[in-house]
């Protein structure tokens, strides 16, 4: 089966430039257990209308997405997080863990150079839910202690995260170029 893997461009992602056409993506919400992630990052340029500020802060700038498309398969985001989210998550961590339950919501765009025009690359209508991975005994989860040395300002910390998606059907949708959309399923709905 295919798969859907990008290296996003953080420093496009922060900084956008009309004239730089490399893909960029955010995790516009992320709630982990009972831990809400703020979306804190303000003034990011919107990919599809470059001279606009994006509809909403964010929570994180995407530098990694993966997922192997699967209906069952987990997806895997990396991205530049705030110091206070890095300080929520590393709290969190440090703790037990019963409710690994996620909530989230991102956005990937792409360069078109036929149409020379982003687009929305990978997208959702509405959050998906998912369940924390794990790898044997320990969360697919991760923070840095250290700040990320691509952008210094904000300062921002690399989170890492595996999600499976729980056990109802949702949709995530892709597109290889400007209006050539499709939709595959995440998750299957169990009674």
């Amino acid at each position: 089966m295919p798969q859907y893997a990008k290296n996003l461009d953080v420093y496009q992602g922060f900084n956008f430039k009309k004239d730089k056409q490399t893909p960029v993506g955010y995790i516009t919400k992320l709630v982990v257990g009972d831990v809400e992630l703020t979306a804190d990052q303000a003034t990011i340029k919107d990919p599809e209308q470059p001279g606009s500020d994006f509809g909403s802060k964010v929570v994180g700038v995407l530098s990694h997405y993966l997922w192997e498309t699967g209906t069952t398969d987990a997806m895997y985001l990396s991205a530049q997080i705030s110091t206070s989210n890095k300080q929520a998550l590393q709290a969190k961590l440090l703790t037990d863990w019963t409710n690994m339950e996620v909530t989230f919501n991102y956005v990937v765009y792409e360069y078109d150079p036929k149409e020379k025009k982003y687009f929305k690359s990978n997208h959702l209508d509405a959050e998906l839910k998912g369940i924390l991975e794990k790898n044997g005994n320990d969360l697919n989860l991760s923070v840095a202690d250290d700040p990320s040395r691509e952008v210094q300002s904000p300062e921002n910390f690399s989170l890492q995260i595996g999600i499976k998606p729980q056990t109802l059907e949702q949709v995530v949708h892709m597109a290889t170029g400007l209006n050539k959309n499709l939709s595959k399923q995440w998750g299957i709905t169990a009674e």
